[in-house]
């Protein structure tokens, strides 16, 4: 017998969640793309799909259905049946654009990324890293036994610097200092974008010598490397003296409380008189805003980051709440915060020494 009075299931609901559930295969589509260099090879005007699958190939007509599910996401645009070209968006797909996210799209939808998220409900249980329990260590040593992914993965978190280092050097007053040093600066974008624009600073990149395997050719393409020194080293040991501000972005998401206090902690020990820590990450709400524009823009990916936090680092997203408990823990206090707008979701967090 059917129950008339329960209520009806509304259809933006279903295709809400159903959106959710093949997310996953749209992610695959994604990497399949880059992959074939699919944005490669249409290039700036109109390709036939039979062209694009001669140059990747690959099978015409399984190529077609590609193209067209590439369409159907929006990074393609079918002008006429098996005629392509790429949408801005998926122009990003292009190694060879300047915004690219080709290595971000590789690094994210890899089996060393997506296996440990089939364990999310036992860290959800546990609060243990699945990633350590899945492939015998934790993330980061997994890399270092694997250069080609490290490099891949230095190379995708530059991609992902790409807005912040855009609007960071006009967001923040650097004319106050004189030395700012970038502790976990990877291939060197944000400080070079920083530099660039502050003629009157000087810098130093800090960071594992495989993270900094880029930043020479960064810096150089910034017409910065004067001005800036490369320091190898671990941040969980020390950070180089000699700057009155310094700089982590994204890095103490990646770490628990304890360990991300203790990065600070380092920066405390070398910070001089009127010295200050400018963080940059994403700082939670305390509770989930679903009706922003903020939230709007960002559609749950910095919740999402915080449960890949979860289950691949052992680190999280956090609140200001969060953000004031590891600075005291270090011997700072946080002073300010300012959401980064033409950044979104990333806020500038600034500390000084207590």
């Amino acid at each position: 017998m059917v129950n008339t009075d329960a209520p009806a299931t509304d259809l933006t609901d279903r295709t809400l969640v159903a959106r959710l559930i093949f997310g996953n295969m749209a992610a695959q589509t994604l990497r399949a793309a880059v992959r074939l260099r699919v944005a490669e090879l249409i290039g700036d005007g109109r390709r036939r799909a039979a062209d694009v699958a001669a140059g990747a190939g690959a099978a015409q007509q399984p190529m077609t259905r590609l193209l067209r599910a590439l369409a159907g996401l929006g990074l393609l645009r079918e002008h006429g049946p098996g005629t392509f070209s790429v949408t801005p968006a998926g122009a990003l797909l292009d190694p060879g654009h300047p915004d690219s996210v080709a290595s971000f799209v590789r690094v994210f939808t890899e089996p060393v990324i997506t296996r440990a998220w089939e364990h999310l409900d036992d860290s959800v249980r546990t609060g243990d890293v699945a990633f350590d329990a899945v492939f015998g260590t934790d993330f980061f040593s997994h890399l270092a036994r694997h250069p080609e992914l490290s490099a891949e993965f230095n190379a995708a978190m530059g991609q992902a610097t790409g807005e912040a280092a855009a609007a960071l050097p006009y967001a923040f007053d650097f004319g106050r200092f004189r030395s700012v040093t970038d502790v976990g600066g990877g291939d060197g974008t944000l400080l070079a974008a920083v530099l660039a624009a502050h003629p009157g600073l000087t810098g130093v990149v800090h960071d594992t010598a495989e993270g900094l395997g880029r930043a020479p050719e960064t810096l150089r393409r910034h017409g910065v490397e004067e001005r800036c020194s490369l320091v190898a080293g671990d941040f969980f040991r020390s950070v180089p003296e000699g700057s009155d501000l310094y700089l982590l972005k994204s890095v103490l998401h990646d770490w628990p409380d304890d360990r991300a206090a203790a990065i600070l902690a380092h920066c405390r020990e070398v910070l001089p008189p009127g010295g200050r820590v400018l963080i940059v990450e994403p700082v939670l709400p305390d509770i989930v805003e679903t009706e922003t524009g903020a939230h709007a823009a960002d559609e749950g990916v910095t919740y999402l980051s915080d449960l890949n936090m979860l289950v691949n680092l052992g680190g999280r997203e956090r609140t200001r709440g969060d953000f004031e408990d590891v600075c005291h823990r270090a011997g700072l206090s946080l002073t300010s915060v300012t959401p980064l707008p033409e950044a979104a979701p990333y806020s500038l967090l600034e500390a000084v020494a207590v």
